[in-house]
């Protein structure tokens, strides 16, 4: 009892429980390591990876073997800034364990040397190296820094694969298998004496080329072109192809160890030699600093927000127009999901935009729940219940809506038309747009606007260098790059930004608060009434009062949009709005009482025009027939060569009869010129207009999390609390029952090992520990079968059962004693 323990076949890294009689020394595993910190220590190592609690680690044996697991030590290298990643690099091609001179070194150069120049490197390697501590990713003390093995095995260069700093493998692992005989060959070129083992003569060709003075003499007597082979492969790879015969210059630095042999046809620059070669340094060029992100340009912050509330005003229109647009036949649902091609392209035609726009209006409006697919068994897009709903908000309330759901939205628009791994093209609506880097990377473009004075625009390009600072791995550096792209032009067209700069109300999204106070003294109230004109158009000077605007946009066709919209007025569009039931009457009535100006005349014979013709033809079912007083109308439409298709006779001098269906024979004597209108049964004029279609209630899209979800205050207290108390249970020593040799029935068993007690010896000890109470350790299998050691001081032993507090969980918790495997005191300095 009382010495250092293994618990099991686990990496060392993570296994080592402590000896106490060494208590205060330096650390000799990341478990130890771990063990040392305070709460708050441990809190925030599971607050940076959180994956590291699903599920709550049972003791910090398990905490540190989970922190060194690859996918976990991967995930926690992605989110690492560019110095700290760089600091973890160097650490891979350095000692082992590496001293925090030698870190400093490898990051900043040797002192001295042009390349030692400090760039800021010797200031700032405390704050990554604190990170890299924090997360696990880096234990020891300052003279004995150890990067986790996993980190190292992903980081270090080995004999086909350079490391991320362009260094190859050290001379001992580049002449792992080279014969003894050669290695005394090259131990002889450089002018060291013989040895009588490899070992030795690699020891010494290590020194050699870790020793300035001698490097620079040895390098003095290379023939020119040889520093020209040296120079090519310094910075990396350090791999090159050599043919049969190589060139003078590369005999005479593979004979002396300088190149080593990789293959058979290639060659290697030893980590050493690079080094020299660079003056110490891991990395060509060493980052320590971010980029800076300064303005570009200075707008008046009035400015930037009256140019965001423009946008927003027109994101509004957009996204209305689009939904509405869906409502009576949307778009199908491909059958692997999502959007057509061709459905995107009429969309982008309706909206007067391209198809990367209307992508994102599209996306925009099912994120935040105005349309989805309908369910049936034809199933198609359509408005949702909740665009009802919306359209009834106040305009700055509506935009807020679409705001927040831009914000949180994984679904990334700007892949549409891409392509998959697999070569399928990326659609509308699919299910492989959700990118959960998405919202991290839109809150940080919008954070770093934020840091600007007001009315402050950076250039693009530094916003792009500090994220790629920020997350320097390949892969998820290009992924945030395009990200940040797509927020920018975003930000604009929804009115987040103006002229590049945060507005107001983008700020208040930014900081979790409502915008809508903030926007909606930026937008123009609603205006009543449009200006009509005498070329048949109508000027709305402003955005429309709902009620106004939804009969407008059926008897007018919009011309263009802007400040003021403007409406034309057309035979086309006064049919529709008396196919909708409206009168000419009701028409003359509602512009005289909206316009600011007379209604003109061409306007008044338009209107009366149209409706004098409309219905004067009547289409009714039979198959389907045709219905007019005026006879000599109907002979003219008999005799009218693009009736044919229809296949119309006459029945009696007032009516045609007809082998085409109603609608069929309606579009068709529209397209010869007729104004027809439907009747019912009864010889009513049938309304056209179709009902709106909604779907089902719907849910919001779920964003897809990027991983695990970082824990709240209340999480991390209590995952400690458990992690702290699982340890002591792994960790406390017991005493040996009197008479026992410490293992077999009766004993404690092996350390780290469930102990074995009878029946009648487990309920004796635990009531011996509820009268003194002392705290006792068990051995327990709850009902699932799952086997764990814990500490609890029984408090009452009644009916099959121990109620006790299980130091384990923090909390009071009753045991079936026919569950416990085994019982044993504890030290009576454990507790």
């Amino acid at each position: 009892m009382g010495t250092g323990r293994l618990t099991g076949r686990r990496d060392q890294e993570a296994t080592t429980v402590p000896d106490p009689s060494t208590a205060g020394s330096a650390p000799r595993s990341l478990a130890e390591a771990l063990r040392a910190r305070d709460d708050d220590g441990l809190g925030a190592l599971l607050r940076a990876r959180p994956d590291l609690l699903s599920p709550v680690p049972g003791d910090v044996t398990q905490l540190a073997t989970r922190a060194g697991t690859r996918a976990s030590v991967v995930r926690a290298l992605d989110h690492l800034d560019r110095f700290a990643l760089q600091a973890a690099e160097a650490l891979a091609v350095g000692p082992e364990p590496c001293p925090y001179a030698v870190l400093e070194s490898l990051l900043s150069g040797d002192t001295g040397t042009t390349s030692g120049a400090d760039n800021g490197a010797r200031a700032e390697l405390p704050r990554a190296l604190a990170t890299l501590r924090e997360q696990a990713l880096v234990w020891g003390d300052d003279e004995r820094l150890r990067l986790v093995r996993t980190a190292r095995e992903l980081l270090a260069p080995s004999a086909t694969r350079p490391s991320p700093t362009g260094l190859g493998p050290t001379v001992a692992e580049a002449t792992a298998g080279m014969s003894p005989t050669r290695i005394q060959e090259i131990v002889a070129a450089v002018g060291l004496p013989a040895t009588h083992d490899p070992v030795s003569a690699v020891t010494a060709l290590t020194a050699l080329f870790t020793d300035p003075e001698r490097m620079s003499a040895l390098l003095d007597e290379a023939p020119a072109e040889a520093h020209q082979v040296l120079g090519r492969l310094v910075w990396g790879p350090p791999y090159g192809e050599v043919t049969p015969h190589p060139t003078p210059p590369v005999r005479w630095l593979r004979d002396r160890g300088l190149l080593l042999p990789a293959t058979a046809r290639t060659v290697l620059l030893p980590r050493e030699v690079a080094l020299y070669l660079r003056g110490g340094l891991a990395h060509r060029v060493t980052e320590p600093l971010p980029p800076a992100v300064s303005a570009h340009r200075e707008h008046r912050p009035q400015l930037v927000d009256a140019n965001a509330a423009g946008q927003a005003l027109a994101a509004l229109s957009t996204v209305e127009e689009l939904v509405k647009s869906w409502e009576h036949a949307g778009p199908p649902v491909l059958r692997a999901g999502g959007l057509s091609v061709r459905d995107l392209k009429r969309a982008a035609a309706s909206l007067d935009t391209d198809e990367t726009s209307a992508a994102f209006w599209i996306e925009l409006s099912y994120a935040a729940g105005l349309l989805a697919s309908d369910g049936e068994a034809d199933e198609r897009y359509a408005p949702t219940p909740a665009f009802d709903v919306w359209l009834e908000l106040p305009p700055a309330e509506r935009w807020s809506v679409l705001a927040t759901a831009w914000m949180a939205a994984t679904r990334t628009p700007g892949l549409v038309g891409e392509q998959d791994a697999k070569g399928r093209t990326l659609s509308a609506l699919g299910a492989e747009l959700d990118r959960s880097a998405a919202p991290e990377v839109r809150r940080r473009i919008l954070g770093l606007l934020a840091e600007l004075p007001e009315g402050g625009s950076p250039a693009p390009a530094a916003l792009l260098a500090r994220l790629e600072w920020e997350r320097p791995v390949r892969g998820t550096s290009e992924l945030r790059s395009r990200l940040a792209h797509w927020t920018l032009t975003e930000a604009e067209v929804l009115g987040v930004t103006g002229r590049g700069a945060l507005a107001a109300p983008g700020r208040a999204l930014l900081e979790g608060r409502d915008p809508a106070p903030l926007l909606a003294p930026l937008l123009p109230e609603p205006v009543d009434h449009v200006l009509l004109q005498a070329d048949l158009t109508a000027v709305a000077p402003g955005p429309l009062r709902r009620a106004l605007a939804e009969v407008l946009a059926v008897l007018a066709e919009v011309e263009s949009k802007g400040g003021a919209t403007v409406y034309r007025f057309t035979p086309g569009s006064v049919r529709r709005a008396l196919d909708a039931g409206h009168t000419a009457v009701d028409l003359q009535s509602f512009l005289t009482e909206h316009s600011r100006t007379p209604v003109p005349q061409p306007l008044s014979y338009l209107i009366d025009d149209v409706a004098r013709r409309h219905g004067h033809l009547r289409v009714g079912a039979a198959s389907s027939y045709v219905r007019c007083d005026d006879d000599g109308m109907l002979n003219e439409i008999l005799a009218d060569k693009r009736s044919a298709g229809l296949g119309l006779r006459r029945l009696a001098p007032t009516v045609l009869a007809a082998q085409a269906e109603p609608t069929s024979l309606l579009d068709g004597l529209r397209a010869m010129g007729y104004a027809p209108a439907a009747e019912s049964r009864t010889g009513d004029v049938l309304v056209s207009r179709a009902d709106a279609h909604r779907t089902p209630a719907r849910a919001l899209p779920v964003p897809v999390p990027d991983g695990p979800p970082v824990p709240d205050a209340t999480l991390l207290g209590a995952a400690v609390r458990a992690i702290r108390a699982g340890d002591l249970a792994a960790t406390a020593v017991r005493k040996e029952p009197a008479g026992s040799s410490g293992s077999g029935a009766g004993g404690s068993g092996a350390p780290g090992e469930l102990p074995r007690t009878s029946a009648a010896e487990t309920l004796a000890t635990v009531q011996a520990a509820a009268l003194t109470g002392s705290a006792v350790w068990i051995g327990y299998v709850n009902a699932d079968g799952a086997a764990s050691q814990r500490v609890i001081a029984p408090v009452r032993v009644e009916g099959g059962f121990v109620t006790g507090y299980d130091h384990t969980a923090d909390e009071v918790r009753t045991f079936a004693l026919h569950r416990i495997t085994g019982v044993a005191e504890l030290e009576e300095d454990q507790i």
